[in-house]
């Protein structure tokens, strides 16, 4: 196979449909089992092609991959894995990608986390992945969690990569309103379906990606509601919680918060835009 003029023909036709050319590259670097930079390195490439017999059929999937991308479906879902902090997390169709900008959150909760001198009990609402949960688990060894989720197709990837992961994680495959009744938590973080319903989104989102992990209601906040009131029955007195939001939604969610939590903070993202806040629960 000749890998260079093979990429470059699949960088094309990605231009030409609007698509980054670096989805070409992670790609190919994903079938042939090295990172998108070793594609440049001569060695690691001779080493990871020297592997494969017939090198048609690596063009053939690669190919296959391409014809993929250029339906935009998203390239996690094509590779059926999505990085996360340290963490290469298995998914597809049925559960939502993990995001950057919640990579920021969990440094700001392991820095709380840092800060106590005893075994922390976390639950992570609506988990999804598991990208939260077992990033926490697994950066923060005095932290014993749980993960919430109902919706049957996310549970095959949260227990997939609670499987392959050494962090140890609690999976309680029931909805958030209802889960662990009696159980009380010293932290609570969740990031709900906030965006309100009929609102555009990215076509590669709106036709691939869950649309009970995106969508929150008419107004974007019926349903971080529901997680705000089981967090309120989950934490202790002064535990902590840790919700994401949508940019315009900090105000929203300060004062759906008001009634039983206490030291409402927002907080924001690189970019600089309120992405989540964190509330202390009331005696």
């Amino acid at each position: 196979m000749d890998y260079r003029n093979e990429l470059q023909r699949a960088k094309l036709e990605f231009a030409k449909a609007g698509i980054d050319g670096i989805d070409a590259e992670l790609l190919l670097a994903h079938l042939l089992g090295i990172s998108r930079m070793e594609l440049h390195n001569s060695v690691k490439l001779e080493e990871a092609l020297s592997q494969f017999e017939d090198h048609s059929i690596i063009n053939d999937q690669f190919s296959a991959a391409c014809a993929k991308r250029l339906t935009r479906e998203p390239v996690q879902y094509i590779t059926g894995e999505a990085y996360f902090r340290d963490l290469t997390l298995q998914v597809g169709k049925g559960v939502l990608i993990p995001r950057p900008e919640s990579e920021l959150l969990v440094s700001q909760i392991l820095t709380h986390l840092s800060l106590r001198q005893k075994t922390t009990s976390v639950i992570d609402l609506g988990s999804g992945s598991g990208a939260l949960a077992l990033a926490i688990a697994s950066e923060a060894p005095n932290s014993r969690v749980i993960a919430v989720e109902s919706d049957p197709e996310a549970l095959i990837w949260l227990r997939k990569n609670v499987e392959i992961s050494s962090a140890q994680v609690r999976i309680v495959a029931e909805d958030v309103s209802t889960a662990l009744k009696g159980v009380k938590a010293d932290l609570v973080i969740a990031n709900p379906p906030y965006i309100p319903n009929g609102q555009e989104l990215p076509f590669e989102v709106k036709n691939y990606e869950p649309h009970f992990a995106l969508f929150g209601g008419r107004t974007g906040m019926e349903v971080p509601l529901v997680f705000i009131a089981a967090a309120a029955r989950l934490l202790k007195s002064g535990g902590l919680l840790v919700i994401e939001h949508g940019e315009d939604q900090s105000e929203l969610m300060a004062d759906a918060l008001a009634l039983d939590f206490a030291e409402i903070k927002v907080h924001l993202d690189l970019n600089q835009r309120p992405r989540w806040t964190s509330a202390e629960r009331r005696g």
